[in-house]
């Protein structure tokens, strides 16, 4: 990326706008696992989260035409490759890992996404050191999904194409780590509605193309489940969720970011509970308790986590 890096502190935004985006982020996403296996029961999946992206982009096309004009073409080359680190590859290779896993192993996978945010995070932006309450609030969260989890782990036979839906799920959470980090270090000054259009336009492009050359021959069925599936998961789940993201990202901590990972889980799990009659069991509660715990402490977390002037001008005496 070329883009000017985000230097300064964190951008201002009251608490309750960054409660209500930060819960709009985790509530809808954690009701897409159930939707993406329903629309998957009709569409093949590169083709599926190809047409979702379309139609994302070309929800936000009118209100991104105007701002978007001002930003230069360079911009506009970054935004679209960050679309295919941030959309393109990892929802690919997740839809069609999806296919071999259930969502119980899928969810799981994508809970080890606040680790890879951490690492990649320390990697790519020094400041972004690994401290103790990061590393447990992650801990924690990941340790609340395993519980939650427990149950549907051992239900399914490892087989050559389990090992590959879980190694293509895996992947997919570290692009997408990858993908944030770079989104919160260089593109806070791009509005969001922008960076949402610039991404899901550039990434259906690639990805329908990909369909129509290895899903050439896979049936289609347009029911009605699967038009309101593509529906619910380009308007909600992609339009409304990313531009609350992108408008987090230089609010929030990254450990704060990786939290969502989590408590859309916990959400997939209430849901089911509250909606299919599912049991509320004793692991669902230790689970839900040990994720709300490592959100918490995740939220906790400064987002603006660069040194202190007075730190680094000691640092700087002592290195003389």
């Amino acid at each position: 990326m070329s883009s000017a890096p985000v230097t300064g502190p964190a951008k201002p935004g009251g608490p309750l706008k960054i409660a209500l985006a930060y819960c709009t982020c985790f509530l809808l996403w954690g009701s897409t696992w159930s939707v993406v296996k329903v629309g998957l029961e009709d569409l093949p999946p590169l083709r599926f989260v190809g047409i979702r992206m379309l139609v994302a982009g070309l929800a936000l096309l009118p209100f991104a035409r105007a701002r978007g004009a001002s930003l230069g073409s360079r911009t506009g080359w970054n935004i679209a490759g960050l679309g295919l680190l941030q959309i393109a590859l990892p929802f690919g290779l997740l839809f069609v890992g999806q296919q071999w896993i259930p969502s119980s192993w899928a969810a799981l996978l994508f809970s080890t996404f606040p680790m890879w945010l951490l690492l990649v995070g320390r990697v790519m932006m020094p400041e972004q050191r690994l401290t103790g309450r990061k590393l447990l609030a992650a801990g924690l969260g990941v340790a609340g999904v395993l519980v939650l989890q427990h149950s549907g782990l051992g239900a399914l036979e490892v087989s050559g194409r389990v090992l590959l839906g879980c190694l293509l799920c895996l992947t997919s959470v570290a692009v997408i780590s990858v993908a944030n980090v770079l989104a919160k270090k260089h593109m806070g000054h791009v509005p969001a509605h922008v960076l949402v259009f610039g991404q899901t336009f550039s990434s259906a492009l690639p990805l329908l193309a990909l369909s129509f050359l290895l899903e050439a021959g896979q049936p289609m069925n347009w029911s009605t489940r699967s038009v309101l599936a593509v529906l619910y998961l380009a308007l909600c789940g992609t339009v409304l969720t990313y531009q609350c993201l992108y408008w987090l990202l230089p609010r929030i901590s990254l450990a704060a970011l990786g939290a969502m990972a989590l408590l859309d889980t916990l959400v997939a799990v209430v849901l089911g509970v509250v909606f299919l009659d599912e049991p509320l069991t004793l692991s669902l509660l230790l689970g839900g308790a040990l994720i709300l715990g490592g959100a918490a402490i995740a939220n906790l977390i400064p987002a603006d986590e660069r040194p202190r002037p007075d730190a680094t001008a000691t640092g700087e005496a002592n290195a003389r």
